[in-house]
């Protein structure tokens, strides 16, 4: 990725391409490793494919390197997620005074989450939302310049969503991307009516592609993935409670797509190594993970409508930490092999 404002920039550096997972406001903790990465300087980012929260990163992370290099990317990302707890953006109650009152005391006994667990339950957005008031999309066009985006050629973007009508993954292209296309990716059908895109509705694209992989595999020359994962694979507790048992199915459904294309992605590498496809038909991938399983797990799924600026500052706090360690044991296997074992990690 070349900078026109800052050309050496990335001069010298390794090449990677970013897969950035979904999960409302703990997309806060992917933050922070982007913090990181662009903080430490080696890495030249080739392209990034997004869902939800990872889309919502990843066009902030563009828009704000165009504008100012690697500094200016870290500045729109800590503006963005600023102003995302400000204004209690992904609460689905939307109630500040209520969210400001409640900041303080854990979600589960708040009055806004159960007053949504209510609504979500019981009563579509269609219902309890006529007007469809979405202040997350107000905010992407008030702090993103989708012009500048669409026009950038440095860094390819890939945006996922899933379309209502055949079930299918969709992706969207930098080139093409609008508000509309970021809010297609990060809208849950419980909680927000489909956003629809020249006639066809879209829901969130965590249930096709948390994130989508194969973009990268087509569009771009970069064999090295680094995944930032926010969904927790493994729990060590049985869920029992309706909403423990409602939290995880929703982890497993939101990384079954993921665990699909791994799967995939193991079975081309192994066939590259026994000779069966060749280097010049197919691609051999490199793939790397951050899993913010570790840290996250102790959060239940319930809290990714949490944006108090506590808990954003917390998961950013964590980000930061998994990036510099994750940097410090295997930046010097980039670009010569992979540091995700792919069978262990689908298995």
């Amino acid at each position: 990725m070349t900078e026109s404002v800052a050309p050496d920039d990335w001069n010298g550096q390794k090449k990677i391409s970013l897969a950035l997972q979904g999960g409302g406001s703990h997309g806060a903790f992917t933050w922070g490793v982007l913090d990181a990465i662009l903080e430490d300087e080696r890495l030249d980012v080739e392209a990034i494919t997004g869902t939800s929260a990872g889309a919502m990163n990843a066009v902030v992370f563009a828009e704000g390197y165009l504008e100012g290099g690697r500094k200016g990317a870290r500045k729109s990302l800590a503006k963005f997620w600023r102003s995302i707890s400000d204004a209690a953006a992904f609460s689905p109650a939307q109630q500040k005074i209520i969210h400001m009152f409640f900041r303080d005391l854990p979600l589960q006994r708040s009055l806004a989450f159960w007053w949504t667990d209510f609504l979500t339950h019981y009563a579509s957005p269609y219902e309890f939302n006529p007007l469809n008031i979405n202040p997350l999309r107000d905010h992407l066009i008030k702090m993103i310049n989708f012009e500048k985006v669409r026009a950038m050629t440095e860094l390819k973007l890939f945006v996922t969503a899933t379309n209502v009508h055949n079930g299918r993954v969709t992706i969207f292209e930098g080139k093409d991307l609008t508000a509309d296309h970021v809010m297609a990716s990060a809208c849950l059908p419980f909680l927000f009516q489909a956003v629809e895109i020249d006639g066809v509705p879209y829901w969130d694209g965590g249930y096709m592609g948390n994130p989508a992989l194969f973009p990268l595999f087509y569009e771009t020359a970069c064999p090295d993935i680094l995944i930032v994962q926010i969904n927790p694979i493994e729990r060590d507790e049985t869920p029992k409670s309706a909403r423990d048992i409602q939290d995880r199915l929703n982890e497993i459904t939101f990384n079954g797509a993921l665990m699909g294309e791994l799967r995939a992605m193991d079975f081309v590498n192994r066939l590259i190594d026994k000779g069966r496809l060749t280097g010049d038909q197919y691609m051999r991938t490199l793939v790397h993970r951050i899993d913010g399983g570790k840290f996250l797990e102790p959060f239940a799924a319930s809290t990714k409508i949490d944006a108090s600026w506590s808990m954003i500052q917390k998961l950013h706090g964590f980000g930061r930490e998994a990036g510099k360690q994750w940097l410090g044991a295997h930046y010097e296997k980039i670009g010569v092999e992979a540091t995700l074992d792919l069978r262990m990690a689908y298995r």
